[in-house]
């Protein structure tokens, strides 16, 4: 069997490699047309950064090591040109010499990945401006900070954007971060993504939201940065980091069918169209485990899954992808976010209608040092259906994320996570994790035990009863809120209306479930207000725009205020 693989990395090596432990005889041919088959390209801010102090780390693999270890015919700098499915062949070109070659294959892998958005827009082409896709990529802009570059103006507030920002910002440069939404991170909404603005802010990063980038320009100190609400920005380097699209151009000429969005169509079993030609990676769009639809999720995890099944079903096996849930985590400063699913703006955009529960429960035991807040929205159907999940927080944000993975993944109910086995130990956990909470919750709402509302749907002549501590209500509370704590409500009740329905929240939402419970039952109508104020906090607009904060010389942190509560 002869197969010819386009494009190296996760997908292109991942398959050959997976090719060579199942078939020794196999003749394996991969072409990729950069000098490089397999490397950390998710390391590449990181090096930038010298958080990876070396670059060699990012090179998992050479050329001449992966054909000593796996006998495979590696030929870099080496394009595909076309594809002949009708003679079951590739025409390739050789870039350092020009020459052409025609290489048969009985099976064809497409591993051709993604490139950046191009942007019609001026100056982008400038010297200074750069993107960060490759190792090449990389190493220009290390020239850059090495010819002594101290102002960064970083374009796109995804992904790559933010680790660039910070990473830069780690070496010293004053940098602003350009958004054109009014969040950053799209996995995450709004007000999850605020707690990153902040954090971002805090550390001493400008971010700009809402405005876009109108050009670029070239002046005697540097580049000037304009805006598209008429603002400049200087800046001794620029970053444009604003998305990818599928690098199937190959796949389109041959006749293979594609998405709306250009990707390659491909059946469970990652073939595409044409039964022989198999694709991975994130030129291929992917079956939506949550609606059964299409979707594309440009995230290394799942190309190495593909070139895996893919290899396994080209030496005759029966491997099935199931789909891609989008799973992702990012650090930003101290913090971690990660999602899972859908986002509340993907389903309002779907028109689903959808639950939503908001907690913010410890990273372990409180009575162990060291714990910090998790940040967590849930989204489910009335019926218990999961549809995605987003956790912001300093401690244990990971393990968790990936516990909503699985769960979503094998179609559990969202009241199924109440009993989860989870491990327990006061450093690490609490003895219901909040992924047991999340369960906990939920179905306290679905069963009707508890009533919930979210602050954005609160009346405007609601009637608000705040049952933290007196000392908790002076440093901060929801404007018009009636102040009696939890202990006292029991006493105190005779206080409150009996003829409107009453608005309960606390801290976090813990407390104000258990008076909630008290309320009910002595016949009062109550509601309890998903999240408490740390959710309400989380959902006040911050600045559209921020200069870089200052530390002062005592070293004291400069940390924005939260708009509207009472002091």
């Amino acid at each position: 069997m002869r197969v010819v693989i386009i494009g190296g990395v996760a997908g292109g090596a991942g398959t050959a490699a997976r090719l060579r432990r199942l078939d020794e005889k196999a003749e394996i041919i991969m072409v990729e047309r950069g000098a490089n088959i397999s490397y950390a390209n998710c390391g590449l801010p990181y090096n930038l950064g010298r958080v990876i102090p070396e670059r060699d780390s990012l090179l998992l693999m050479t050329p001449e090591e992966f054909h000593g270890r796996f006998n495979v015919d590696v030929r870099v700098r080496c394009e595909a040109l076309s594809i002949d499915r009708a003679n079951k062949s590739v025409r390739l070109r050789y870039l350092d010499s020009g020459e052409e070659k025609v290489e048969k294959y009985d099976k064809l892998v497409l591993a051709t990945g993604s490139e950046p958005c191009p942007l019609p827009i001026p100056g982008v082409d400038l010297p200074g401006v750069h993107r960060l896709w490759t190792l090449d990529d990389m190493d220009k802009l290390e020239q850059c900070l090495a010819a002594g570059a101290k102002r960064a103006v970083v374009v796109g507030g995804g992904f790559v954007g933010i680790e660039l920002a910070e990473n830069l910002h780690e070496r010293g440069l004053e940098v602003t971060l350009v958004e054109l939404a009014n969040f950053i991170m799209p996995s995450l909404d709004w007000e999850m993504s605020n707690l990153l603005v902040e954090e971002l802010r805090r550390n001493g990063l400008g971010v700009e939201l809402g405005v876009g980038l109108a050009g670029v320009k070239k002046t005697e100190n540097g580049l000037q940065v304009q805006l598209s609400d008429g603002r400049s920005l200087d800046g001794d380097l620029g970053a444009l980091c604003l998305g990818v699209r599928p690098n199937s151009a190959l796949a389109k000429a041959a006749g293979l069918e594609l998405g709306p969005r250009g990707h390659i169509v491909v059946d469970e079993k990652l073939r595409t169209s044409d039964p022989d030609i198999f694709a991975v990676g994130d030129v291929i769009e992917v079956i939506d485990p949550v609606f059964k639809g299409k979707v594309a999720i440009p995230l290394a995890g799942p190309a190495n899954r593909q070139a895996r099944i893919a290899a396994d079903n080209i030496c005759g096996g029966n491997s099935t992808y199931k789909g891609s849930l989008g799973t992702s985590i990012i650090k930003v400063n101290e913090l971690t976010a990660a999602n899972v699913g859908y986002s509340e703006r993907l389903l309002k955009s779907r028109g689903v209608q959808y639950e939503k529960i908001y907690l913010h429960p410890r990273s372990h035991a409180s009575y162990y040092p060291g714990g910090t807040s998790l940040h967590i929205k849930v989204l489910f159907s009335k019926e218990g259906k999961i549809f995605g999940a987003q956790i912001v927080g300093k401690k244990g944000v990971d393990k968790r994320i990936d516990a909503l993975a699985i769960a979503m993944l094998q179609g559990m109910d969202i009241r199924e996570l109440a009993a989860l086995e989870l491990a327990y130990a006061p450093p690490y956990s609490s003895a219901k994790d909040p992924v047991n909470f999340v369960g906990m919750i939920a179905e306290n709402i679905l069963s009707g035990l508890s009533r919930s509302v979210h602050f954005e749907d609160l009346p405007k002549d609601a009637f608000l009863l705040d049952v933290r501590e007196e000392e908790e209500f002076a440093e901060g509370c929801v404007p018009g809120a009636v102040n009696i704590p939890m202990n006292s409500l029991r006493e105190r009740h005779v206080e409150l209306p009996h003829d409107r329905k009453i608005f309960v929240y606390c801290r976090s939402g813990v407390r104000s479930y258990v008076m909630e419970r008290v309320l009910r039952q002595l016949g009062y109508d109550v509601v309890t207000v998903s999240g408490g104020i740390l959710t309400w906090k989380m959902l006040q607009a911050i600045k559209p725009s921020s200069a870089p904060l200052k530390v002062e010389s005592c070293n004291k942190e400069v940390r924005p205020q939260t708009p509207g509560c009472c002091r």
